[in-house]
Protein backbone atom coordinates (compact mmCIF):
# COMPACT_ATOMS: atom_id res chain seq x y z
CA UNK A 1 0.00 0.00 0.00
CA UNK A 2 1.43 3.54 -1.14
CA UNK A 3 1.73 6.20 1.41
CA UNK A 4 -0.95 8.30 0.05
CA UNK A 5 -3.15 5.78 0.25
CA UNK A 6 -2.65 5.36 4.23
CA UNK A 7 -3.13 9.14 4.65
CA UNK A 8 -6.41 9.35 2.92
CA UNK A 9 -7.78 8.56 7.02
CA UNK A 10 -9.11 12.10 8.64
CA UNK A 11 -6.02 11.41 11.21
CA UNK A 12 -2.18 11.33 9.61
CA UNK A 13 -0.94 7.93 10.54
CA UNK A 14 2.62 7.48 11.88
CA UNK A 15 3.86 6.13 8.43
CA UNK A 16 2.81 9.85 7.01
CA UNK A 17 4.05 11.34 10.12
CA UNK A 18 8.28 9.60 9.39
CA UNK A 19 7.60 11.05 5.65
CA UNK A 20 6.57 14.41 6.80
CA UNK A 21 9.84 14.35 9.29
CA UNK A 22 11.98 13.31 6.64
CA UNK A 23 10.34 16.37 4.30
CA UNK A 24 10.85 18.71 7.50
CA UNK A 25 14.83 17.89 8.11
CA UNK A 26 15.16 18.59 4.73
CA UNK A 27 13.62 22.54 4.92
CA UNK A 28 15.53 22.61 8.48
CA UNK A 29 18.98 21.57 7.45
CA UNK A 30 18.17 24.32 4.41
CA UNK A 31 16.78 26.87 6.63
CA UNK A 32 20.01 25.83 9.74
CA UNK A 33 23.10 26.08 6.49
CA UNK A 34 22.08 29.44 5.52
CA UNK A 35 22.02 31.28 8.96
CA UNK A 36 25.23 29.44 10.77
CA UNK A 37 26.72 30.75 7.06
CA UNK A 38 26.05 34.16 8.33
CA UNK A 39 27.66 34.24 11.16
CA UNK A 40 30.65 32.31 10.42
CA UNK A 41 31.63 34.53 7.52
CA UNK A 42 34.24 36.88 9.50
CA UNK A 43 36.04 33.35 10.44
CA UNK A 44 36.10 32.44 7.08
CA UNK A 45 37.41 35.89 5.76
CA UNK A 46 40.39 35.89 8.18
CA UNK A 47 41.53 32.25 7.47
CA UNK A 48 40.89 32.42 4.00
CA UNK A 49 42.42 36.08 3.71
CA UNK A 50 39.42 37.16 1.21
CA UNK A 51 38.70 40.82 0.31
CA UNK A 52 35.09 41.93 1.26
CA UNK A 53 34.22 41.63 -2.57
CA UNK A 54 34.93 37.63 -2.24
CA UNK A 55 33.63 37.06 1.29
CA UNK A 56 29.83 38.42 0.03
CA UNK A 57 30.45 35.86 -2.76
CA UNK A 58 30.44 33.07 -0.39
CA UNK A 59 26.46 34.19 0.20
CA UNK A 60 26.16 35.45 -2.77
CA UNK A 61 27.06 32.22 -5.05
CA UNK A 62 24.37 30.37 -3.41
CA UNK A 63 21.40 33.04 -3.78
CA UNK A 64 22.22 33.31 -7.36
CA UNK A 65 21.82 29.62 -7.97
CA UNK A 66 19.38 28.80 -5.48
CA UNK A 67 17.42 31.61 -7.16
CA UNK A 68 18.42 31.01 -10.64
CA UNK A 69 17.46 27.00 -10.91
CA UNK A 70 14.77 26.70 -8.44
CA UNK A 71 11.73 27.03 -11.32
CA UNK A 72 13.39 24.54 -12.95
CA UNK A 73 13.91 22.54 -10.45
CA UNK A 74 10.56 22.60 -9.67
CA UNK A 75 9.12 21.95 -13.50
CA UNK A 76 11.59 19.05 -13.27
CA UNK A 77 10.17 17.55 -10.29
CA UNK A 78 7.13 17.52 -12.19
CA UNK A 79 8.38 15.64 -14.94
CA UNK A 80 11.47 13.41 -13.54
CA UNK A 81 9.80 12.24 -10.32
CA UNK A 82 9.93 14.15 -6.74
CA UNK A 83 11.67 11.65 -4.98
CA UNK A 84 14.06 11.61 -7.42
CA UNK A 85 15.19 14.46 -7.56
CA UNK A 86 14.67 15.18 -3.09
CA UNK A 87 17.13 11.89 -2.98
CA UNK A 88 19.67 12.72 -6.01
CA UNK A 89 20.07 16.42 -5.20
CA UNK A 90 20.39 15.95 -1.29
CA UNK A 91 23.16 13.64 -2.42
CA UNK A 92 24.75 16.29 -3.86
CA UNK A 93 24.32 18.84 -1.53
CA UNK A 94 25.69 17.04 0.94
CA UNK A 95 29.06 16.32 -1.08
CA UNK A 96 29.40 19.59 -1.74
CA UNK A 97 29.06 21.12 1.65
CA UNK A 98 31.89 18.58 2.45
CA UNK A 99 33.42 20.17 -0.39
CA UNK A 100 33.19 23.55 1.54
CA UNK A 101 34.55 21.99 4.58
CA UNK A 102 38.28 21.06 3.30
CA UNK A 103 38.36 24.10 1.55
CA UNK A 104 42.28 25.88 1.36
CA UNK A 105 40.93 28.71 -0.90
CA UNK A 106 38.28 30.95 -1.52
CA UNK A 107 37.33 30.15 -5.11
CA UNK A 108 36.85 26.74 -3.88
CA UNK A 109 34.51 27.70 -1.22
CA UNK A 110 32.24 29.54 -3.56
CA UNK A 111 31.71 26.94 -6.08
CA UNK A 112 31.12 24.44 -3.34
CA UNK A 113 28.41 27.35 -2.38
CA UNK A 114 27.52 27.79 -6.06
CA UNK A 115 26.44 23.99 -6.27
CA UNK A 116 25.02 23.64 -3.12
CA UNK A 117 22.56 26.20 -3.90
CA UNK A 118 21.70 24.23 -7.65
CA UNK A 119 21.15 21.21 -4.80
CA UNK A 120 19.00 23.28 -2.98
CA UNK A 121 16.99 24.62 -5.66
CA UNK A 122 16.25 21.02 -6.98
CA UNK A 123 15.91 19.43 -3.54
CA UNK A 124 13.55 22.02 -2.14
CA UNK A 125 10.54 22.22 -4.58
CA UNK A 126 10.53 18.86 -4.60
CA UNK A 127 10.18 18.13 -1.50
CA UNK A 128 7.33 20.62 -0.96
CA UNK A 129 5.63 19.33 -3.99
CA UNK A 130 5.80 15.71 -1.97
CA UNK A 131 4.19 17.15 0.49
CA UNK A 132 1.07 18.53 -1.52
CA UNK A 133 0.63 15.87 -3.76
CA UNK A 134 1.19 13.02 -0.72
CA UNK A 135 -1.34 14.87 1.93
CA UNK A 136 -4.95 15.56 0.81
CA UNK A 137 -5.80 18.64 0.31
CA UNK A 138 -8.06 20.19 3.38
CA UNK A 139 -6.81 19.63 7.18
CA UNK A 140 -4.20 17.24 6.94
CA UNK A 141 -2.23 19.11 4.28
CA UNK A 142 -2.56 22.64 5.99
CA UNK A 143 -1.39 20.90 8.81
CA UNK A 144 1.45 19.08 7.11
CA UNK A 145 2.45 22.49 5.49
CA UNK A 146 2.14 24.32 8.64
CA UNK A 147 4.65 21.88 10.69
CA UNK A 148 6.72 22.16 7.23
CA UNK A 149 6.50 25.97 7.80
CA UNK A 150 7.26 26.11 11.39
CA UNK A 151 10.63 23.98 11.12
CA UNK A 152 11.63 25.61 7.83
CA UNK A 153 11.92 28.94 10.52
CA UNK A 154 13.15 26.62 13.37
CA UNK A 155 16.30 25.57 11.88
CA UNK A 156 16.44 29.32 10.55
CA UNK A 157 16.27 30.44 14.25
CA UNK A 158 18.65 27.92 15.60
CA UNK A 159 21.32 28.19 12.58
CA UNK A 160 21.99 31.42 13.92
CA UNK A 161 23.19 30.36 17.96
CA UNK A 162 24.44 27.16 16.39
CA UNK A 163 26.83 28.76 13.50
CA UNK A 164 28.42 30.81 16.38
CA UNK A 165 28.97 27.55 18.91
CA UNK A 166 30.41 26.01 15.70
CA UNK A 167 32.26 28.85 14.75
CA UNK A 168 34.10 29.41 18.43
CA UNK A 169 35.29 25.65 17.52
CA UNK A 170 36.01 25.40 13.62
CA UNK A 171 34.34 27.55 10.76
CA UNK A 172 34.52 24.28 9.15
CA UNK A 173 32.35 22.57 11.26
CA UNK A 174 29.62 25.00 9.81
CA UNK A 175 30.24 22.84 6.67
CA UNK A 176 30.62 19.70 8.28
CA UNK A 177 27.59 19.69 10.73
CA UNK A 178 25.30 20.05 7.97
CA UNK A 179 27.02 16.67 6.29
CA UNK A 180 26.10 14.77 9.14
CA UNK A 181 22.66 15.85 8.94
CA UNK A 182 21.93 15.15 5.24
CA UNK A 183 23.39 12.00 5.54
CA UNK A 184 20.71 11.24 8.51
CA UNK A 185 17.96 12.68 6.59
CA UNK A 186 18.92 10.79 3.17
CA UNK A 187 18.95 7.68 5.28
CA UNK A 188 15.56 8.46 5.98
CA UNK A 189 14.16 9.46 2.72
CA UNK A 190 15.43 5.93 0.92
CA UNK A 191 13.48 4.13 3.29
CA UNK A 192 10.45 5.84 3.72
CA UNK A 193 9.40 8.41 0.68
CA UNK A 194 7.49 6.41 -1.55
CA UNK A 195 8.34 5.30 -4.81
CA UNK A 196 6.62 6.74 -8.26
CA UNK A 197 5.43 5.51 -10.92
CA UNK A 198 6.96 6.48 -13.98
CA UNK A 199 6.32 10.26 -15.05
CA UNK A 200 3.42 10.56 -17.60
CA UNK A 201 4.87 11.93 -20.61
CA UNK A 202 1.26 13.03 -21.24
CA UNK A 203 1.48 15.46 -19.02
CA UNK A 204 4.62 17.58 -20.51
CA UNK A 205 8.43 17.16 -22.18
CA UNK A 206 10.99 18.99 -21.08
CA UNK A 207 11.24 22.37 -22.52
CA UNK A 208 15.29 23.36 -23.15
CA UNK A 209 14.84 26.78 -24.76
CA UNK A 210 12.70 27.89 -22.03
CA UNK A 211 14.67 26.26 -19.29
CA UNK A 212 18.08 27.79 -20.48
CA UNK A 213 16.20 31.33 -21.32
CA UNK A 214 14.63 31.72 -17.86
CA UNK A 215 17.38 29.93 -15.82
CA UNK A 216 19.82 33.35 -17.40
CA UNK A 217 17.14 35.31 -17.32
CA UNK A 218 17.23 34.69 -12.97
CA UNK A 219 20.31 34.73 -12.38
CA UNK A 220 20.72 38.12 -14.13
CA UNK A 221 18.13 39.10 -12.58
CA UNK A 222 18.82 38.21 -8.53
CA UNK A 223 22.76 39.11 -9.23
CA UNK A 224 21.25 42.49 -10.26
CA UNK A 225 19.54 42.92 -6.69
CA UNK A 226 22.34 41.15 -5.28
CA UNK A 227 25.31 43.01 -6.30
CA UNK A 228 23.88 46.04 -7.05
CA UNK A 229 25.42 48.10 -3.88
CA UNK A 230 28.79 46.98 -4.83
CA UNK A 231 29.24 47.60 -8.76
CA UNK A 232 28.90 50.89 -11.29
CA UNK A 233 25.47 52.01 -11.74
CA UNK A 234 25.91 51.19 -15.92
CA UNK A 235 26.60 47.58 -14.68
CA UNK A 236 23.26 47.11 -12.74
CA UNK A 237 21.63 48.81 -15.58
CA UNK A 238 22.72 46.28 -18.46
CA UNK A 239 22.73 42.93 -16.38
CA UNK A 240 19.02 43.99 -15.32
CA UNK A 241 18.41 44.86 -19.33
CA UNK A 242 19.74 41.78 -19.86
CA UNK A 243 17.91 39.69 -17.34
CA UNK A 244 14.64 41.27 -18.79
CA UNK A 245 15.29 40.64 -22.46
CA UNK A 246 15.75 36.83 -21.58
CA UNK A 247 12.11 37.05 -19.34
CA UNK A 248 11.05 38.14 -22.75
CA UNK A 249 12.53 36.20 -24.77
CA UNK A 250 11.60 32.99 -22.15
CA UNK A 251 7.91 34.37 -22.16
CA UNK A 252 7.80 34.23 -26.13
CA UNK A 253 8.95 30.71 -26.16
CA UNK A 254 6.56 29.52 -23.59
CA UNK A 255 3.29 30.92 -25.67
CA UNK A 256 4.97 28.70 -28.98
CA UNK A 257 5.75 25.62 -27.57
CA UNK A 258 3.82 22.83 -27.02
CA UNK A 259 4.84 21.62 -23.52
CA UNK A 260 6.38 24.63 -22.01
CA UNK A 261 8.15 24.45 -18.95
CA UNK A 262 6.29 26.59 -16.94
CA UNK A 263 2.65 27.45 -18.02
CA UNK A 264 2.16 31.10 -18.01
CA UNK A 265 -2.00 30.71 -17.74
CA UNK A 266 -1.26 29.59 -13.85
CA UNK A 267 -0.36 33.28 -13.55
CA UNK A 268 -4.35 33.68 -13.68
CA UNK A 269 -4.73 32.75 -10.64
CA UNK A 270 -5.18 35.65 -8.29
CA UNK A 271 -4.63 33.85 -4.73
CA UNK A 272 -0.94 31.96 -5.98
CA UNK A 273 -0.09 35.86 -7.47
CA UNK A 274 -0.77 37.25 -4.08
CA UNK A 275 0.49 34.49 -2.07
CA UNK A 276 3.92 34.93 -3.56
CA UNK A 277 3.91 38.29 -3.96
CA UNK A 278 3.04 38.27 0.08
CA UNK A 279 6.29 35.68 0.63
CA UNK A 280 8.71 38.24 -1.63
CA UNK A 281 7.48 41.21 1.23
CA UNK A 282 7.08 39.24 4.24
CA UNK A 283 10.96 37.05 3.58
CA UNK A 284 12.64 40.51 2.35
CA UNK A 285 11.64 42.35 5.09
CA UNK A 286 12.47 40.19 7.98
CA UNK A 287 16.01 38.88 6.07
CA UNK A 288 16.56 42.56 5.71
CA UNK A 289 15.50 43.24 9.27
CA UNK A 290 17.99 40.52 10.51
CA UNK A 291 21.23 42.48 8.86
CA UNK A 292 20.10 45.64 10.37
CA UNK A 293 19.66 44.08 14.02
CA UNK A 294 23.28 41.68 13.55
CA UNK A 295 25.39 44.67 12.22
CA UNK A 296 23.52 46.84 15.05
CA UNK A 297 24.50 44.72 17.61
CA UNK A 298 27.89 43.26 16.62
CA UNK A 299 29.12 46.76 15.18
CA UNK A 300 27.80 49.12 17.01
CA UNK A 301 27.20 47.30 20.25
CA UNK A 302 30.26 44.90 20.21
CA UNK A 303 28.07 41.83 21.02
CA UNK A 304 29.74 38.78 19.61
CA UNK A 305 28.34 36.31 17.36
CA UNK A 306 27.25 33.75 19.94
CA UNK A 307 25.27 36.63 22.04
CA UNK A 308 23.69 37.80 18.84
CA UNK A 309 22.34 34.28 17.95
CA UNK A 310 20.64 33.83 21.42
CA UNK A 311 19.52 37.49 21.63
CA UNK A 312 17.61 36.56 18.15
CA UNK A 313 16.82 33.14 18.64
CA UNK A 314 13.38 34.35 20.22
CA UNK A 315 12.08 34.77 17.14
CA UNK A 316 12.22 30.80 16.48
CA UNK A 317 8.76 30.75 18.65
CA UNK A 318 6.92 30.44 15.51
CA UNK A 319 8.35 27.03 15.26
CA UNK A 320 6.42 26.09 18.28
CA UNK A 321 3.13 28.08 17.11
CA UNK A 322 3.02 27.21 13.56
CA UNK A 323 2.71 24.01 14.30
CA UNK A 324 0.32 24.10 17.07
CA UNK A 325 -1.46 27.58 17.09
CA UNK A 326 -1.69 28.33 13.41
CA UNK A 327 -3.92 25.04 12.64
CA UNK A 328 -6.53 26.45 14.84
CA UNK A 329 -6.32 29.78 13.73
CA UNK A 330 -6.40 29.00 9.78
CA UNK A 331 -9.33 26.82 10.69
CA UNK A 332 -10.85 29.26 13.02
CA UNK A 333 -10.79 32.30 11.17
CA UNK A 334 -9.64 31.44 7.54
CA UNK A 335 -6.07 31.57 5.67
CA UNK A 336 -6.34 35.05 4.50
CA UNK A 337 -6.87 36.85 7.86
CA UNK A 338 -4.16 35.08 9.49
CA UNK A 339 -1.75 36.09 6.78
CA UNK A 340 -3.03 39.35 7.38
CA UNK A 341 -2.65 39.35 10.84
CA UNK A 342 1.02 37.88 10.42
CA UNK A 343 1.94 41.26 8.56
CA UNK A 344 -0.10 43.40 11.38
CA UNK A 345 2.69 41.79 13.65
CA UNK A 346 5.36 42.47 11.17
CA UNK A 347 4.88 46.05 11.20
CA UNK A 348 4.30 46.67 14.62
CA UNK A 349 7.53 44.86 15.64
CA UNK A 350 9.45 46.92 12.64
CA UNK A 351 7.82 49.64 14.09
CA UNK A 352 8.24 49.03 17.34
CA UNK A 353 12.25 48.59 16.04
CA UNK A 354 12.62 52.33 15.44
CA UNK A 355 13.70 54.09 18.03
CA UNK A 356 16.66 51.63 19.11
CA UNK A 357 19.58 54.07 20.49
CA UNK A 358 23.25 53.29 21.13
CA UNK A 359 22.79 51.88 24.95
CA UNK A 360 19.16 50.26 23.88
CA UNK A 361 18.39 47.64 26.27
CA UNK A 362 17.58 43.92 25.35
CA UNK A 363 14.24 44.00 27.21
CA UNK A 364 13.57 47.26 25.00
CA UNK A 365 14.00 45.29 22.17
CA UNK A 366 12.47 42.34 23.05
CA UNK A 367 8.82 43.26 22.09
CA UNK A 368 9.47 43.52 18.54
CA UNK A 369 11.52 39.95 18.31
CA UNK A 370 8.60 38.84 19.37
CA UNK A 371 6.52 40.14 17.42
CA UNK A 372 8.22 38.91 14.94
CA UNK A 373 8.38 35.34 16.06
CA UNK A 374 4.53 35.51 16.01
CA UNK A 375 4.26 37.19 12.47
CA UNK A 376 6.35 34.59 10.68
CA UNK A 377 4.19 31.93 12.58
CA UNK A 378 1.05 33.25 11.53
CA UNK A 379 1.99 34.01 7.81
CA UNK A 380 4.47 31.69 6.51
CA UNK A 381 2.65 28.81 6.59
CA UNK A 382 -1.14 29.67 5.13
CA UNK A 383 0.99 32.03 2.28
CA UNK A 384 2.59 28.18 1.66
CA UNK A 385 -0.59 26.88 1.43
CA UNK A 386 -2.09 29.80 -0.99
CA UNK A 387 0.74 29.07 -3.36
CA UNK A 388 -0.06 25.70 -3.68
CA UNK A 389 -4.31 25.26 -3.12
CA UNK A 390 -6.30 24.52 -6.40
CA UNK A 391 -3.30 23.57 -7.96
CA UNK A 392 -3.17 20.17 -10.31
CA UNK A 393 -1.02 17.46 -8.99
CA UNK A 394 0.75 17.42 -12.54
CA UNK A 395 1.86 21.08 -11.23
CA UNK A 396 2.38 20.96 -8.17
CA UNK A 397 6.67 21.07 -8.69
CA UNK A 398 5.96 24.35 -10.74
CA UNK A 399 3.73 26.19 -8.16
CA UNK A 400 6.23 24.92 -5.27
CA UNK A 401 9.32 26.20 -7.33
CA UNK A 402 7.67 29.64 -8.17
CA UNK A 403 7.12 30.09 -4.35
CA UNK A 404 10.79 28.97 -3.91
CA UNK A 405 11.90 31.46 -6.16
CA UNK A 406 9.25 34.26 -4.29
CA UNK A 407 11.27 33.74 -0.82
CA UNK A 408 14.47 33.77 -2.56
CA UNK A 409 14.10 37.15 -4.62
CA UNK A 410 12.99 38.24 -1.45
CA UNK A 411 14.95 37.75 0.59
CA UNK A 412 17.68 38.82 -1.96
CA UNK A 413 15.91 42.10 -2.55
CA UNK A 414 15.85 43.17 0.89
CA UNK A 415 18.96 42.10 1.85
CA UNK A 416 20.11 44.44 -1.37
CA UNK A 417 18.26 47.36 -0.39
CA UNK A 418 19.22 47.57 3.34
CA UNK A 419 22.78 47.11 2.34
CA UNK A 420 22.81 49.92 -0.07
CA UNK A 421 21.53 52.32 2.37
CA UNK A 422 23.73 51.29 4.90
CA UNK A 423 26.49 50.98 2.52
CA UNK A 424 26.34 54.82 1.77
CA UNK A 425 27.08 55.70 5.42
CA UNK A 426 31.00 56.36 6.11
CA UNK A 427 30.91 55.45 9.66
CA UNK A 428 27.66 53.89 10.78
CA UNK A 429 25.49 55.72 13.48
CA UNK A 430 22.25 54.97 15.06
CA UNK A 431 20.56 57.45 12.93
CA UNK A 432 21.43 55.18 9.45
CA UNK A 433 19.96 52.56 10.87
CA UNK A 434 16.69 53.86 11.92
CA UNK A 435 16.70 55.52 7.91
CA UNK A 436 17.73 51.24 7.08
CA UNK A 437 14.91 50.23 9.28
CA UNK A 438 12.16 52.09 7.42
CA UNK A 439 12.77 49.66 4.60
CA UNK A 440 11.07 46.27 6.22
CA UNK A 441 8.66 48.03 7.51
CA UNK A 442 7.20 49.44 4.24
CA UNK A 443 7.69 45.62 3.30
CA UNK A 444 5.64 45.14 6.06
CA UNK A 445 2.68 47.51 4.91
CA UNK A 446 2.71 46.65 1.18
CA UNK A 447 2.39 43.33 2.69
CA UNK A 448 -0.84 44.20 4.71
CA UNK A 449 -2.36 45.78 1.38
CA UNK A 450 -1.71 42.13 -0.83
CA UNK A 451 -3.54 40.40 1.96
CA UNK A 452 -6.03 42.58 1.89
CA UNK A 453 -8.02 40.70 -0.55
CA UNK A 454 -7.87 37.89 1.27
CA UNK A 455 -9.60 38.68 3.78
CA UNK A 456 -13.33 38.17 2.67
CA UNK A 457 -12.54 35.09 1.75
CA UNK A 458 -10.79 34.36 4.80
CA UNK A 459 -13.87 35.21 7.08
CA UNK A 460 -16.22 32.88 3.97
CA UNK A 461 -13.94 29.42 5.01
CA UNK A 462 -14.17 30.39 8.72
CA UNK A 463 -18.14 29.84 8.57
Amino acid sequence: MSVSSTITQQRLTGRAWAVLFVLCGAVFLEGIDVSMMGVALPAIRTELGLSTSELQWVVSAYVLSYGGFVLLGGRAADLLGRRRMFVGWLIVFLAFSGLGGFATEGWVLIVARFVTGIAAAFMAPAGLSIITTTYPEGPQRTKALLVYAGTAAAGFSLGMVAGGLLTAIDWRWVFFAPVVLAAVILAGAITLLPREAAPDRQHGGFDLGGAISLTGAMLLLVSTVVRAPEVPRLQTTLTAIAGLALLVAFIGIERRVREPLVRLGIFRNGALVRANLGAILLVGSFVGFQFIAVLYLQELRSWTELQTGLALMVIGIDSILAPTLTPWLVGRFGNGRVVFGGFAFAAAGYALFLPLSADWSYPAMLPSLILLGLAFSLAYGPLTIAATDGISEQEQGLASGVLTTSFQFGSALGLAVVAAILAAADELTVDDFRSALLVPLVAAGLGLLAALPGLTRGANASR
